[in-house]
């Protein structure tokens, strides 16, 4: 079973971004569920949410404590979490960031999601959402395919510019 654990701010769209590469990966032909942490939160406050895939049918609901990989859509919330707490030795980290952010131990890749949600003018109530261009960077990094990430944009979000700046996040992944 693949657990990931996704950490941004409420806004940013890191629930529906679980809801999003949950729904992909059933697209793909496997079980997966999506769950969220929240207290008291509002817009800007640290969100986790927490995505399982498997080939076999998923019967754990709970939090992700130990995960495979970690997803950070908004550097500043590591000032405020410790969003490497339980990963697995040698587990993956994706991260919005222009630049390589080095953890050591730990496999990295980062994209420039916010730029790219930024062109597409992906944005709601002045938040930056950045969903659909991490589902296209977690497909080129073998998660779940292109297609899928397609296909369930698409059933959650008319618009075309999300598709594209799933296309993107995916052409400009930096593995």
């Amino acid at each position: 079973m693949l657990e990931i654990r996704i950490h941004s701010r409420g806004g940013q769209g890191g629930v529906t971004g679980a809801r999003l590469l949950a729904l992909a990966a059933i697209h793909d032909g496997k079980y997966a569920t999506a769950s969220v942490f929240y207290g008291p939160q509002r817009r800007g406050a640290p969100v986790m949410s927490f995505v399982r895939i498997d080939d076999r049918p998923i019967r754990i609901y709970s939090r992700i404590k130990e995960p495979d990989m970690v997803v950070i859509l908004d550097a500043s919330v590591m000032d405020m979490v410790n969003v490497l707490q339980g990963l697995k030795q040698g587990g993956r980290i994706f991260i919005n960031s222009v630049e390589a952010i080095d953890f050591p131990g730990f496999s990295t890749c980062h994209a420039d999601l916010t730029g790219i949600a930024q062109k597409e003018n992906i944005s709601v109530a002045g938040y930056t959402i950045l969903n659909t261009p991490m589902l296209g960077c977690l497909a080129k990094m073998g998660i779940i395919s292109l297609d899928s990430a397609r296909k369930s944009i698409l059933e959650m979000f008319p618009d075309e510019c999300n598709v594209r700046a799933a296309e993107a996040g995916y052409r400009e992944m930096k593995l």
